[in-house]
């Protein structure tokens, strides 16, 4: 809403006439009103822009991190001109343009420097006055990698860049970024390649990419190193790995062809296509800052090394590129309507989030297993560990699914201390319990004739070959359901994404032929999980997380509500030692199972641990009586039931 500036001040004048005497400002104390807010940055329009922006970048600066940029940026006319620094990211849902990291930006017109100004209000907009004559600017700028992880992602290491162009690039105020036609071109260290979903006339290092437009090329990162291989998926689809050692990029013909049938499971799931051609981007590094960003005819993939040769150690990250992958349809195709914007200065609305990335995160772990990236037993364990983590939340009393897809612009992934309480990004995961929800209602209320793939094909199966965007509301969601299978799904949807019902929603999973259950033994993904986390998880034994790095015994998370809560424990702190022994996760886990009573209550020895939190030492009595509980699927009845048929190849 949009007030004048003398309807807000009558409105506070009448409003302090109202206040009792006690309340008002006392006589002769100052008393200011605000200054009004003019937004003087052009509003974006759906015409083109008369002339094609030049992006040069010189990334040969890979043990510092800087990257040298020259933009030549065509002015329609003399006068105010607006530059801005992209500041809302597709696939960051908020506003996380690094605009701290752009550095010695000097503008120039006819070989002359042009004075520029930031917008007080947007930091993010450069104000120039263009004297009569010149026909286009010269911005001279650096945009400085972070070099610790606590700058930021680190994006260039001595083997390996992740080049994103809205780091690398200025644009024009006043135009949809669609219609602002750009050219760039990159210069890599000698001997390096480059991927990317742009495609480029190479000469060296020097990669001249093709000309395309602003909305575009931000959709298009570069992934270039010193060592890199290309893998053909399909005739549309490329693997793009880099490594920081050449070995870590030997893949066995088995691990090729499971990605290559993530490839085709994925087409078959959807039914088309929406890209002309797909570049996965994967990184196998521990010095490049991970990632796992959606593109629509790419994507950004982060590994730690072990990619390929520890793959029978456990999943690992391998559900990160059916995840990614999934985006190319839910995401980046099919959109929010309020989340799609015109540039990238408008602010997005994250409401669909659960739609955006929840139903990824589901289709993400089906294909793993359609797909044998990941054994369906794998994925049916990882999925218990989901449903568990979620129903054994206190944050759904007060916090409903809905309000955390505002969680990206909120926090901005900061780590936060009670995450069990607080929540964080859950439309992530307990979307993915919606969408199980969802699957399992039309397989029973068809007789087992529909499912969710139906709803895949009918959502985002649609026009084969577009790679625009095609936005929905949640009314086209629940429509799109209704005409697969007549269901009031509108209240479903609506009562999942806004109730404070104790647990979380898994009643899917009983539907579709499995039920969560605990037994005193990690499963082996459970067990893959701890060990690459370095981690003791404790989150159903009492209900704490210790890490098992350097810093041994530190406590990393504490579920609110639970024994280890109640005992007063907290991030921060360090378990000293478990039953008067020196701490180990092993003694922990011991000392729970020495405690564990026949009924789990109360009653017995509770465990002593003496804790340090900062300088201060204290005895504390963790009063568990549970034992070890690790989290499992646990099939019902004989036959393939719906969850069984819903992991199956198609």
């Amino acid at each position: 809403m949009i007030r004048s500036f003398l309807t807000a001040t009558l409105l506070a004048t009448s409003a302090l006439a109202a206040l009792p005497a006690a309340a008002q400002v006392p006589p002769g104390n100052s008393a200011p009103q605000p200054v009004p807010i003019v937004d003087t940055v052009p509003e974006a329009k759906d015409v083109r822009f008369p002339g094609t922006l030049q992006v040069n970048v010189d990334a040969t600066d890979t043990q510092r991190g800087i990257f040298r940029v020259t933009e030549t940026i065509p002015v329609p006319a003399a006068g105010h001109m607006v530059l801005l620094f992209p500041k809302w990211l597709p696939g960051a849902h908020s506003p996380r343009g690094e605009i701290e990291k752009l550095a010695g930006l000097v503008i120039k017109g006819n070989g002359q420097v042009i004075p520029w100004t930031r917008d007080t209000v947007d930091v993010f907009a450069f104000h120039v006055d263009v004297p009569a004559g010149v026909t286009a600017l010269e911005a001279s700028f650096q945009f400085i990698s972070a070099t610790k992880g606590d700058q930021g992602r680190i994006v260039a290491t001595p083997t390996m860049i992740s080049m994103e162009p809205n780091s690398v690039s200025l644009y024009p105020a006043g135009y949809f970024t669609r219609q602002i036609p750009v050219q760039m071109t990159v210069k890599y260290p000698d001997g390096w390649t480059a991927a990317g979903a742009l495609k480029a006339q190479v000469t060296g290092s020097t990669y001249a990419y093709e000309p395309t437009n602003y909305e575009v090329l931000v959709d298009s990162p570069m992934l270039a190193g010193k060592y890199g291989r290309v893998v053909p998926l399909s005739s549309r689809v490329n693997l793009n790995l880099f490594a920081d050692d050449p070995a870590e990029l030997a893949a066995t013909p088995a691990q090729i062809d499971a990605h290559k049938r993530l490839v085709e499971q994925a087409v078959k799931t959807f039914g088309a296509q929406h890209y002309d051609r797909y570049e996965f981007l994967l990184s196998i590094t521990d010095q490049l800052g991970g990632i796992g960003l959606e593109h629509h005819r790419s994507s950004e993939n982060g590994a730690t090394p072990g990619y390929f040769t520890k793959w029978d150690d456990g999943p690992g990250r391998r559900n990160l590129l059916p995840h990614e992958f999934t985006h190319s349809w839910d995401g980046k195709f099919r959109r929010g309507a309020d989340l799609w914007t015109p540039d990238f200065r408008m602010p997005m609305r994250d409401s669909l989030l659960w739609v955006y990335e929840g139903q990824t995160q589901f289709w993400g772990y089906i294909l793993q297993a359609r797909s044998g990236m990941v054994s369906k037993q794998d994925t049916l364990d990882q999925l218990a560990a989901i449903a568990a983590s979620y129903d054994s939340q206190r944050a759904r009393d007060w916090r409903d699914l809905l309000d955390t897809t505002n969680d990206p612009i909120i926090s901005a992934r900061r780590p936060k201390g009670w995450t069990s309480w607080q929540r964080s990004e859950d439309y992530y995961n307990e979307g993915l319990l919606v969408w199980m929800e969802v699957d399992s209602r039309l397989r029973e209320l068809s007789g087992g004739k529909k499912s969710i793939d139906d709803f895949a094909r009918a959502f985002f199966g649609v026009r084969d070959g577009d790679w625009g965007e095609l936005t929905y509301t949640f009314e086209d969601v629940a429509a799109t359901l209704n005409k697969i299978q007549p269901y009031d799904w509108a209240t479903l949807l609506r009562q999942r994404l806004t109730e404070h019902a104790p647990g979380a929603p898994i009643s899917g999973f009983e539907r579709n032929g499995y039920r969560l259950t605990y037994a005193d033994t990690p499963t082996p993904s459970f067990k893959s999980g701890e060990s690459s986390r370095k981690i003791t998880d404790l989150t159903y034994s009492g209900g704490m997380i210790v890490s098992e790095t350097e810093s041994k015994g530190a406590i990393t998370g504490v579920s609110w509500g639970s024994p280890a809560f109640n005992a007063g424990l907290t991030i921060g702190s360090t378990i000293v030692s478990v039953n008067g022994q020196p701490y180990s996760g092993d003694a922990l886990k011991k000392a729970i199972r020495a405690a564990q009573t026949t009924t789990g209550q109360a009653g017995g020895t509770p465990v002593q641990l003496i804790v340090r939190q900062q300088d201060a030492y204290r005895t504390v009595a963790l009063d568990w009586h549970g034992g070890l509980r690790y989290p499992r699927l646990e099939k019902i009845g004989k036959g393939d039931s719906g969850l069984d048929r819903l992991l199956a190849p198609r």
